[in-house]
């Protein structure tokens, strides 16, 4: 029986499909009233032990790890807009670590934590990063990063104290789901052809192919160690217009400069105090946007031999298709 928290979220969802297909028990925590994701098949869903709580739940995550052989632990929040720090740090750091120490306390060593390549840190040049980046505290990090940063260290806490965990640092995740929720949502950007595009750079994996690593690192004898999951190097400018061509629809074609950046970031934060909305741009992502992330993936290809990463221009195809088919644009 594998206990899974965030089951309901984009990877979360991937990772039960995953877990289902290959014959495992999947007891998956969702908090109250939060639907079952809509691309979730409702057969696939129907072989799930769903349970109703939260991970700043200490009582309910004793109870529901009770039987269980494996932790998964998926959930957290992505955000990078300011008003988001405490929540940030309550449920990234916090809630992983009632996660781990319920995980202690139920005698359930066997522990995969996803965190993110945020948590390793940014840095102003190109260089190319791996699992031994030492974290660097500088007015660079974001608030979603620093929360991920500290979450880890408690799994290397509960490492200490009985666990064998592996940390999973996937890059930008990319794939069908909720095209007005997080990574996704560069599906709609470009499917709504916007004009604007910048000169930066990141990882990007599939979300089926995380999944599939993620089931891989829990049957291996690998612990006590953590992984980047990134696929391929891209820079922005090309993923929006690999999008674009996947939608049949036009390239972005204008270039948002730092200065043209700084002023839509100001612009959208002061629209925000009228509308009462989060901005869609804040400071954070503009800054994330112009910084050229490249990151290396040879320590996981080492250690799953045979495993190999889809393209992501089919990874971009596949996605494409499925959007067109089933959601209606708006």
């Amino acid at each position: 029986m594998i206990f899974l928290t965030g089951g309901t979220g984009f990877l979360g969802s991937y990772v039960l499909t995953e877990l289902v297909q290959q014959g495992y028990a999947v007891r998956a925590l969702r908090r109250e009233n939060h639907p079952v994701p809509f691309y979730l098949s409702p057969e696939l869903s129907e072989k799930v032990e769903w349970v109703s709580g939260d991970i700043l739940d200490v009582v309910c995550l004793d109870e529901y790890m009770k039987g269980c052989h494996c932790i998964i632990h998926a959930a957290a929040l992505v955000s990078f807009y300011p008003g988001d720090r405490e929540k940030l740090w309550k449920v990234n750091i916090e809630g992983t670590a009632n996660v781990v120490n319920a995980a202690l306390e139920n005698n359930i060593p066997d522990f995969i934590h996803i965190s993110s390549v945020g948590a390793l840190g940014r840095t102003n040049n190109a260089e190319m990063l791996n699992e031994e980046k030492k974290w660097e505290s500088n007015s660079r990090q974001s608030q979603y990063a620093i929360s991920k940063y500290y979450g880890e260290m408690e799994v290397w806490r509960g490492m200490g104290e009985g666990l064998t965990p592996v940390i999973v640092n996937p890059s930008t995740i990319l794939g069908y789901g909720d095209w007005n929720q997080g990574s996704c949502a560069i599906f709609k950007t470009a499917y709504q052809e916007f004009p604007w595009y910048v000169n930066g750079s990141n990882g990007f994996v599939d979300v089926e192919d995380l999944a599939r690593v993620i089931a891989l690192l829990m049957k291996s004898p690998v612990r006590n160690d953590r992984f980047i999951v990134s696929g391929e190097n891209w820079d922005y400018r090309h993923l929006f217009n690999c999008i674009a061509d996947g939608f049949h629809k036009n390239h972005p074609s204008k270039e948002a400069t730092p200065f043209l950046a700084g002023l839509a970031w100001r612009a959208e934060k002061f629209k925000s105090l009228f509308n009462g909305k989060k901005p869609m741009l804040t400071r954070e992502t503009a800054a994330i946007a112009r910084r050229k992330s490249v990151y290396d993936n040879s320590k996981l290809l080492k250690a799953l031999t045979g495993f190999q990463f889809t393209p992501i221009e089919d990874s971009i195809r596949n996605a494409c298709s499925r959007y067109l088919k089933n959601i209606q644009p708006g």
